[in-house]
């Protein structure tokens, strides 16, 4: 007869097992396939060659990889954005305010509604006759309407301020899970001691999530890296490559062009760049929690 323990983890056990199958199946079957992907010539009508660091070679000759290389990583720059209006967020919904539960569902509603839907509302909202450039003008702030989506200097940016929009009710959640397990006795001494509620978020309150701050900041950074459904659905990359970022480029050159071992040596490059990405942030910002000032 199992003790009550080991059956707990025999358990806990059987209900990892479905979601590792699916991970096996649609992430690490993906990965361990595409590695050797990236050194062969792919075809899907001839015989695949292997090539070697030919592919590599060509991605750092490749302008318009470097464009979108470089697009990506400006991409970043909604990260502290994100995450700074998250927290803000998350501390004015974890007080007892009226109408506290429609304000967190509001924030949420970006979170559960498909991106490509959204994309296709923003698109609207920034075109020359759409509903942004009405209010500027009717502000008097512009005199003539601005082609946001088609303006070289505008169009990346445009998209960057929908994802910022589709992501805070994400953060904005994870925060207020880690500000309800932050004990309240650490900020009323805080308060006690005489500081005023800015000092106590900065000195108190911040300190003390920057274990969620980290997780956050991880993800947001990989999305960020890797973005393509407003991208693509919005400019497809355009107006002139101008918006054009590691994602959408790696899908043309896999789905558009079939060159399929060119697009996997495009994306081990991008995955090597989010791990260091990733092995900087967790020497940084490993301190922390509620553990580690209690």
């Amino acid at each position: 007869m199992l003790s009550l323990q080991r059956r707990q983890y025999w358990f806990a056990y059987f209900m990892i097992v479905p979601g590792l199958l699916l991970m096996a199946l649609f992430t690490f079957y993906p990965i361990i396939y595409g590695l050797p992907l990236a050194f062969t010539n792919y075809s899907v009508v001839d015989a695949t060659k292997w090539v070697g660091l030919a592919n590599f070679e060509r991605a750092f000759s490749d302008k318009v990889f470097y464009l979108a290389l470089k697009n990506s990583l400006i991409y970043i720059i909604v990260v502290p954005v994100i995450q700074l209006l998250s927290i803000l967020m998350a501390i004015l919904v974890n007080n007892q305010l009226r109408f506290v539960h429609f304000f967190r569902v509001s924030y949420f509603v970006p979170v559960v509604t498909s991106m490509v839907a959204a994309a296709i509302a923003w698109k609207w909202v920034f075109q020359g006759n759409g509903i942004l450039n009405y209010f500027l003008q009717s502000l008097g702030w512009v005199e003539k309407p601005i082609s946001f989506l088609a303006n070289p200097n505008w169009a990346l940016y445009s998209i960057m301020a929908v994802t910022v929009w589709k992501g805070l009710g994400y953060y904005m959640m994870i925060y207020l899970a880690g500000l309800q397990s932050i004990p309240s006795e650490l900020q009323e001494a805080a308060r006690i001691d005489g500081a005023g509620r800015a000092k106590v978020i900065w000195y108190v309150t911040i300190p003390l999530l920057r274990p969620f701050v980290l997780l956050c900041s991880l993800m947001s950074m990989m999305a960020a890296v890797r973005v393509f459904d407003e991208v693509y659905v919005m400019t497809e990359g355009g107006p002139a490559n101008a918006s054009m970022v590691t994602g959408v480029y790696t899908y043309q050159k896999a789905f558009i062009d079939f060159n399929f071992g060119y697009a996997a040596a495009i994306g081990l490059i991008v995955s090597l760049i989010i791990m260091v990405f990733s092995i900087i942030m967790f020497k940084t910002g490993k301190r922390g929690g509620v553990n580690y000032y209690g």
